[in-house]
């Protein structure tokens, strides 16, 4: 089996070289670029398996980056960046981003998520199914669950729409919080288990036969779609 193959776009040569030293001890076939546009060139030309996108890049930004990949590929992206604002983190997923990393960062962590985002992007099948159990359309803000339409709130919404774009992934009570309000912090963090409980109800209604939404104990909660996840 060959190599996964990662581009690292990072302006910053330290932390691109840490980053490089430590796919290749994974067993990744790592390669860096620090301008913009020599990355969305890249992209097109040989397109790598994933994409750690830094924000903040000469020549061309991550955000841009992003929204031209994103015009004809679903390529997996995983944006890390310095710039923590929720604004940032919102944008980013928004676009089309895969996950989000802030700095400073774990590089074990940066290889968990990476090793979790190809996970997902290597199973076609499971996301054709996937799809075909929760539809979603931001737009319209309609959802439906196994083919029937759910009768969401906004914030219901919202944090079924995080889970379907990072199935199998665990988010705190804070993570989801940075997602449905506008400020956080003045929101009492269990307020996300009452949001949970309410949207549990409504996809067992839908889905009887299944718990889609799990517990982790300690850390959250995550969307569990098949065994593996």
């Amino acid at each position: 089996m060959s190599k996964d193959r990662i581009l690292v776009a990072e302006d910053e040569e330290k932390i691109a070289l840490l980053l490089l030293d430590y796919l290749k001890a994974y067993g990744y076939d790592a390669y860096w670029l620090a301008d913009g546009l020599e990355v969305v060139k890249s992209v097109r030309e040989n397109p790598p398996d994933l994409l750690l996108l830094d924000l903040m890049l000469p020549g061309l930004d991550g955000v841009e980056i992003l929204k031209r990949i994103r015009l004809d590929s679903s390529l997996p992206v995983i944006m890390v960046t310095a710039r923590v604002e929720e604004i940032d983190r919102l944008l980013g997923l928004e676009l089309g981003a895969d996950d989000y990393i802030c700095k400073p960062f774990s590089p074990r962590e940066v290889m968990a998520r990476i090793k979790s985002v190809l996970r997902r992007s290597h199973l076609p099948a499971l996301a054709e199914g996937v799809q075909k159990l929760i539809e979603i359309d931001e737009e319209r803000h309609l959802v439906r669950l196994n083919g029937k339409l759910l009768n969401l709130t906004p914030n219901e919404f919202n944090l079924l729409t995080v889970f379907n774009r990072n199935p199998g992934r665990v988010f705190s009570r804070d993570q989801l919080l940075e997602q449905i309000y506008d400020d956080f912090r003045e929101v009492s963090d269990r307020s996300i288990d009452s949001h949970i409980k309410n949207l549990r109800k409504k996809l067992n209604v839908a889905l009887p036969e299944r718990e889609l939404i799990h517990s982790v104990y300690g850390l959250g909660y995550k969307l569990q779609l098949t065994a593996e996840d």
